[in-house]
């Protein structure tokens, strides 16, 4: 298959990539680094990677970001980081990529446990994780072409222990073998509609 992922230089997406070039071929794109440059928060810098990278098998996106904060001091602007790269950003890439997905080619995107199970300073991230977890299961029920979409939903996983373990106090790391699995499962199986967790 012919696989764009994007943020697949990220912590988990370096080790998805690695997995998946064994048998795919990979287009990787990201903010800064990659094949091909992308900004998620913005429509059009999607619509011109998909111009120039053409017809696809599947869209794979580990990307995205929303502000941390405790929520007395996040503001509108705050919420809105959240909104326009990780939401509407996942968003956008699975509306406008569906014009260069192929016949029964699969759409992944990527959310967290905070959807589930938040933290503190966590507002912002799990509202948009939430979100993309119901469009998920409405997306997939007006899909064409035998197109499949679904999300991944990590918890902490082990390579980003050290980062944020003092955020998340009690949690079990997961394995990035796991992690990796979940990706599989969406992209060469035949699941649509579906959030898959991976918390432990």
């Amino acid at each position: 298959m012919k696989i764009l992922i994007i943020g697949g230089n990220g912590t988990i997406g370096k080790v998805v990539s690695n997995y998946l070039k064994k048998k795919h071929t990979l287009i990787i794109a990201g903010r800064t680094i990659g094949d091909i440059n992308v900004d998620i928060a913005n429509s059009k810098s999607i619509e011109t990677m998909f111009q120039s990278v053409g017809m696809i098998d599947a869209i794979v996106c580990i990307a995205g970001e929303a502000k941390w904060a405790p929520f007395k001091d996040l503001t509108e602007d705050d919420f809105h980081i959240g909104l326009k790269s990780k939401l509407m950003g996942q968003v956008n890439l699975a509306r406008i990529g569906l014009e260069y997905l192929s016949e029964g080619g699969s759409i992944t995107l990527s959310t967290g446990i905070l959807a589930d199970d938040p933290v503190p300073m966590t507002t912002s991230a799990a509202m948009v994780n939430g979100a993309i977890h119901s469009f998920v299961k409405a997306a997939a029920l007006e899909l064409e072409h035998n197109h499949r979409i679904n999300a991944v939903s990590s918890g902490l996983v082990v390579d980003a222990v050290d980062k944020y373990r003092e955020y998340f106090p009690g949690h079990n790391p997961v394995s990035m073998d796991k992690v990796v699995n979940a990706y599989v499962k969406s992209i060469e199986g035949k699941i649509s509609g579906q959030v898959i967790r991976i918390y432990g």
